[in-house]
Parts: C-alpha cells; sequence; structure tokens
C-alpha cells in the first residue's frame, strides 16, 4: 500500500515488481516554522503512515516526503506559478539538498522502519525565457521545489552527488536495502527465500 498520490511514487514501486495499491493519507503537508528542511521530510513520512494505521490491515504500507532544502530553508510544491517561478530563480546556478524520508510499515506484525536520503544538486543558470517556459510546461506544480528531475526538468540540472532516485521523489536502493529486517522481500527474492526453505510461495 502506497500513502501517496504522487505518480513517480508508484511508477517507482512498480518498478521493482511490487504490486501497488494507492491509498493517500490526506495529511495537510502545511509549513512548520523552525523546523530544518530534512526533519520536515521525516515528520511528514511519519505522520503520513500515522494516518494510515488503521487502513493497514496485513499490507505493507510504504510512505514518503520529500523536501528541497537551500540555505536550510524548505521548498514544497509551489501553491501557483507565481510561486513556482520564484523558487526557480532561487535555484538557479547554484546548489541545494533534497531529502526524501521514507517509512516502511509491516502490517502482519506492526513493525516499522524509517531512513531518510539526501542529495545534493547543483542546477544551471537559468534564463527567465527557460524558467517561463518551463512554468508554462506545467510540470513544476505537483512537486517540491517546482522541478522534477526526471523529463524536461533535468535541463534544469548541472549535476548531482548521491542518489538520483532520492531526487525523483523515493530512494528505491534504501528502501530495498529495508526490506530484509523486516522479514519482507521483493517477489522474485521472496521465491528464493521460500525455495531454500523448503516452501511454496503459491
Amino acid at each position: 500500500m502506497l500513502g501517496s498520490a504522487s505518480p513517480r511514487r508508484r511508477e517507482l514501486l512498480g518498478s521493482l515488481g511490487l504490486r501497488v495499491l494507492v491509498m493517500p493519507s490526506d495529511v495537510d503537508e502545511g509549513e512548520l516554522p523552525g523546523t530544518e528542511p530534512r526533519a520536515i521530510a521525516e515528520h511528514y513520512a511519519r505522520a503520513k503512515a500515522d494516518a494510515l494505521l488503521e487502513r493497514v490491515g496485513r499490507s505493507v504500507l510504504v510512505t514518503a516526503d520529500t523536501v528541497v532544502d537551500v540555505d536550510g530553508i524548505a521548498l514544497g510544491k509551489p501553491a501557483d506559478p507565481v510561486q513556482a517561478r520564484s523558487m526557480l530563480r532561487l535555484l538557479s546556478g547554484r546548489e541545494h539538498f533534497v531529502h526524501t524520508a521514507f517509512e516502511v510499515v509491516d502490517g502482519r506484525g506492526g513493525a516499522r522502519f524509517r531512513a531518510t536520503s539526501t542529495t545534493r544538486v547543483r542546477f544551471m543558470a537559468l534564463r527567465d525565457d527557460e524558467i517561463d517556459a518551463y512554468v508554462a510546461s506545467g510540470d513544476p506544480m505537483d512537486k517540491a521545489g517546482a522541478y522534477g528531475i526526471q523529463g524536461r526538468g533535468a535541463a534544469l540540472v548541472e549535476r548531482i552527488d548521491g542518489d538520483f532516485y532520492t531526487v525523483m521523489g523515493f530512494p528505491l536502493g534504501a528502501f530495498v536495502r529495508s526490506l530484509a529486517p523486516l522479514g519482507l522481500y521483493l517477489p522474485r527474492d521472496a521465491e528464493a527465500v521460500a525455495a531454500e526453505r523448503g516452501m511454496s510461495t503459491s
């Protein structure tokens, strides 16, 4: 179960062979004054999990939150095109950090795992016409920091230092490594583990 409406997170989890049921948490992601950007991402990943606990059943719940961090200032999703342009001008020609926190809850026993991945990103120096064209595409409006590193947003980025998928919104490597301590496995891994134990997955 994915506690997020993000099509990118659903796509990323699906790429691992998982069957993904989307169930957004509807947590109000308002500002948290005085809270560091990384802690904001961790707060909302946890809050989304808490909001969905009663609906998990025996499923595995995954929640996440992404925050763009510029000099300790958190950038979430822009409220409108004006704010999107302002964010992109702020990011232009400089470095920032992207924090993606995630939480995994095993509904069978209630075990929980949480982690946060951070990647450093440097933007190209952007002209106003480039910013206007990107905002006009509509792409920035549902993304933290008003950009996505995939698709058209890739043209804004000069380089990254860290995990690409963290910037995209879900650190796949860290997520996969979180499963075994919870006794969880990807579909093909589960078949291999069952075979080793002389069990059937059917």
